[in-house]
């Protein structure tokens, strides 16, 4: 059986650590983030809010879950003003979801990967006229599960910004 290790270093991956789903904070100001739109993702996609489903909802389905392994990837920015180099990084972010989910498919029944925001495998989301395309293959938003995710880099005790 391979390693997630292996999984991880092959998708990319720079950090990894692990929590306990039960010890993980949801927040309904977290979720109020999204409803600002400030990513202009609200309401356009079945990987973010509301088409994720109530902030309980979400919480309920990462806490069938025992544990849930938290991970990183690292993108060098010219500066804290790159804009262009951050959605590099954030498109080139769902590309190592990606790489770990077709890695983990055949190996788990059941396992569920968050992403950053959106989900762009389609042009034009389906959401809300129909169903989602890709259901399998989408990775819901971890903000939009109403979760810090700088507080959770902490608990899994990996960085969330990177000084390396």
């Amino acid at each position: 059986m391979i390693a997630l290790s292996e999984v991880f270093s092959h998708a990319g991956v720079f950090q990894y650590g692990t929590v306990d789903t039960a010890s993980i904070a949801f927040s309904g100001e977290v979720r109020r983030m999204c409803e600002v739109n400030t990513c202009r993702q609200y309401g356009r996609t079945w990987a973010c809010p509301p088409g994720l489903g109530t902030l309980a909802e979400c919480q309920k389905r990462i806490q069938s879950y025992e544990k849930m392994v938290v991970f990183s990837a690292r993108y060098d920015l010219e500066d804290s003003f790159d804009y262009e180099g951050m959605m590099a990084g954030m498109s080139a972010f769902r590309e190592v979801c990606r790489a770990i989910h077709r890695k983990v498919q055949p190996l788990l029944e059941h396992f569920l990967i968050l992403s950053n925001e959106g989900c762009d495998l389609c042009s034009k989301c389906t959401y809300p006229e129909a169903p989602c395309r890709f259901p399998d293959r989408s990775h819901g938003s971890i903000e939009g599960y109403g979760i810090l995710v700088s507080d959770l880099a902490g608990q899994a005790g990996i960085n969330y910004y990177s000084c390396h």
